[in-house]
């Protein structure tokens, strides 16, 4: 008696692996798609705690401003130089450095970007809503902390791939951030 597996069995074998294993690629590719809409939106987050801490540590103004690109946008942290607060003509003349480097992004989350998806609406009824503007500090592109904590209030939108919707909104009087999540199929945002 002999003991193995004949050639039309290891085909058979290999055929149902293949198979199972390309029915398993869509999902493992949408959870690492989720896992890094979701790491950018808590990324952003830490982010604007930074800059709150870092307002309050200097005793002054600290930024994250945000710069359209071809591509997106860039932002950089930036602290007031002068006692003035932060001023886009300020940080372009050098006089409000830029404290930590500037980054993309999407160089950090693969597939992530600043952006609002089909069919999101705003996260407040009432509230002005241009779903081509993902970035919302009133007219401005710069959240600015002061150092008693308190904040420019507004709202950043990201998307990622598979249309997962997510926000970072920051509380002004308290300089408090929230990350929310849209929920097609409720039609509504959701806090995370």
């Amino acid at each position: 008696m002999r003991a193995g597996y004949s050639l039309a069995e290891l085909v058979v074998t290999l055929a149902l692996a293949a198979l199972m294993a390309g029915m398993a690629t869509p999902t493992v590719f949408g959870a690492r798609d989720a896992i890094r809409a979701l790491g950018a939106a808590d990324y952003l987050a830490s982010l604007l705690d930074v800059a709150r801490t870092e307002a309050l540590r200097r005793h002054a103004n600290v930024a994250l401003r945000f710069e359209p690109e071809a591509a997106g946008f860039r932002y950089t942290m930036v602290a007031d130089g002068n006692g003035d607060g932060v001023r886009t003509t300020q940080v372009l003349s050098g006089v409000d450095p830029a404290i930590r480097a500037g980054e993309r992004l999407d160089e950090q989350f693969p597939g992530v970007t600043f952006g609002i998806a089909d069919g999101v609406g705003p996260i407040d009824t009432g509230e002005p809503f241009d779903d081509r503007d993902p970035i919302r500090f009133g007219r401005s592109r710069m959240v600015s902390f002061s150092p008693t904590g308190t904040c420019t209030p507004g709202t950043l939108y990201i998307v990622g791939r598979g249309r997962r919707q997510l926000a970072v909104r920051v509380l002004g009087a308290t300089g408090r951030v929230r990350v929310l999540e849209f929920h097609p199929a409720l039609a509504e945002w959701q806090p995370r």
